[in-house]
């Protein structure tokens, strides 16, 4: 394929990259040139995205593409751009759910994460009073554009290359809360577990739970592969779990076992 075929991709890396990693989750190996012609750039430029991809462990090389990953390592964290770009619809769907369980009036804690910052997103469009308590920069700046919601930021210390806060103070502030409900991100769900890459990240989600009188965790589908470093709860502590509709029938009947589900439909292009 000539090399200057396409104009240059008006998509920044994190995004183009995300959709790289859709395509390898919904058909297990990739093809530089199909990925080429259906992102509209080049095959060098493809070939770099799938080198940098390799090297945070998202997928394996292959000669002229790639092959999905059979499962990164427990402590393996993804690049938040490419978390906060892939499955975009998903989320978002998820979002919408789980703002509908807030009436006005009612406190909530939340987690970080691209899951849970697309419920940030629900809220401010239904502009309803809420006092929102988050380990979030990224969802306090969210809520804050609306004058109905108070956001409470836990403080902590930063985590090198996020906007999430954990440790202290804000896990000790956390034991002061009581919130209505917490609605929780997962880095992966396995065998009834729900897990997390890091201790400190594992340790903060806890302190989270135990800040509400109830707990929906939030994951798509893709979040029901494999298990990671940390283990953050059961499922059967969980009051509900909303994800979408492409989960395994396998994953699915094992998160029922445990405890509700709710399953949404994105509405993909």
């Amino acid at each position: 394929m000539n090399e200057s075929a396409h104009p240059k991709s008006e998509l920044i890396p994190a995004r183009r990259r995300a959709l790289i990693l859709e395509r390898l989750r919904v058909r297990g190996v990739a093809v530089i040139t199909q990925l080429a012609d259906e992102l509209q750039v080049s095959a060098s430029t493809i070939r770099r995205d799938l080198e940098v991809l390799t090297e945070e462990g998202h997928l394996e090389r292959t000669h002229g593409g790639a092959l999905s990953h059979r499962g990164p390592p427990a402590t393996f964290e993804p690049e938040e751009a490419v978390a906060a770009l892939s499955a975009v619809a998903e989320k978002t769907a998820i979002g919408q759910a789980a703002a509908q369980r807030l009436t006005a009036g009612s406190s909530v804690v939340l987690d970080s994460g691209s899951t849970v910052s697309a419920v940030a997103r629900a809220l401010v469009e239904r502009d309803i009073a809420l006092t929102v308590v988050t380990n979030s920069l990224a969802t306090a700046q969210i809520c804050g554009v609306t004058a109905a919601i108070r956001v409470i930021v836990i403080g902590g210390m930063l985590r090198t290359g996020s906007a999430t806060l954990w440790g202290e103070p804000g896990r000790r502030f956390l034991n002061t809360v009581k919130a209505d409900l917490c609605f929780l991100g997962a880095h992966a769900i396995d065998d009834a577990l729900v897990t997390e890459s890091s201790l400190e990240g594992a340790d903060i989600k806890r302190a989270l739970m135990g800040a509400a009188r109830r707990t929906i965790l939030l994951a798509d589908s893709s979040k029901f592969q494999q298990r990671s470093f940390c283990t953050v709860c059961t499922l059967a502590e969980l009051d509900e779990v909303i994800t979408d509709d492409a989960i395994t029938p396998q994953a699915l009947a094992a998160v029922r076992e445990a405890a509700p589900v709710t399953l949404v439909t994105p509405r993909r292009m």
